[in-house]
């Protein structure tokens, strides 16, 4: 089964939420200004939606299991990021069938191609794949859910400030380049771990129908409205309300339930005669013929 559109996407994250996981990632510059020709990886963050547990995998977390300095961490970044790659592929192999939630990573540039190449070129094998079909871009669902205006650019920061304000351990692509540059990776870390962690409060608040976009329209002031504590109450005491009237109704039809009849003490008194009260009829004994004139007799 594949997810092509939000409210397909609303319906099964509901019914199944253990089958969805949110990754995102952080790494070295997207620009040529590397000394490699594509980015280095510095850390994978991985949140299981029904449960709203994290796995991460991390360049200092690394460096300290293979006993790497911090000033050799440079020199001795092919074997960090190898071991990353790797530790990320070992969790997501068995998990390849589910959902993978990620914000606008579709591309060798940055994505899960991305992750691919940069596993091969330092000596990785047989990287478990995840299906295309099986990646959900949250920025499209964003768009097609609420409209392409749903917040300004840059859409991640902006939505953020619209629900509360961006996380105190945000950094923007200029700042985690920053960060690589000045061996900051445990706070290129904490930056990823809040992003996969305001994408798991995004996609709750698409559930709930609380999400705040900047987006206007009867449409999607209808789905709010059907999908939040309200419609939810409205909902519940319309369907005990339809159940009362079902039982009443059934009465009625099983004769459970009479209507309310007149008692025979409420009836008009000119109806309760008393039997020695009612008239007889009277007898051909008793009836008098009233006298009428004889008729003439006609001369013989």
């Amino acid at each position: 089964m594949s997810i092509y559109d939000s409210r397909r996407f609303v319906k099964e994250i509901k019914e199944r939420p253990q089958n969805f996981f949110i990754v995102h990632y952080s790494c070295q510059s997207l620009n040529d200004d590397n000394e490699g020709l594509s980015p280095r990886i510095t850390s994978i963050a991985v949140t299981h939606y029904a449960t709203e547990q994290t796995v991460s995998f991390s360049t200092h977390s690394i460096a300290e299991e293979l006993h790497i300095q911090r000033e050799e961490v440079k020199d001795r970044f092919d074997d960090i990021e190898l071991e990353l790659l790797t530790k990320f592929y070992e969790f997501a192999r068995d998990r390849r069938d589910r959902f993978w939630i990620h914000w606008n990573m579709r591309n060798l540039t940055f994505g899960f191609e991305h992750l691919e190449h940069r596993f091969r070129v330092l000596g990785g094998l047989d990287a478990p794949v995840i299906p295309v079909e099986r990646r959900l871009n949250l920025n499209d669902l964003l768009a097609d859910r609420y409209g392409s205006d749903y917040a300004p650019h840059p859409k991640m920061k902006s939505l953020w400030d619209l629900n509360g304000g961006v996380h105190r351990h945000y950094l923007n692509g200029e700042e985690e380049v920053q960060a690589f540059q000045n061996n900051e990776f445990i706070r290129m870390h904490n930056s990823t771990l809040a992003k996969v962690g305001f994408f798991f409060l995004v996609i709750r608040g698409m559930v709930t129908g609380k999400l705040r976009t900047a987006s206007k329209g009867l449409g999607v002031g209808l789905d709010r409205l059907f999908e939040g504590r309200t419609a939810k109450a409205i909902g519940f005491f319309g369907t005990i309300l339809g159940i009362g009237l079902g039982v009443w109704q059934f009465g009625l039809w099983s004769g459970i339930v009479k209507e309310r009849q007149v008692a025979p003490t409420e009836m008009p008194r000119a109806a309760h005669a008393s039997p020695d009260r009612v008239p007889q009829l009277p007898t051909a004994a008793s009836r008098t013929i009233p006298n009428s004139p004889k008729p003439e007799q006609k001369p013989r």
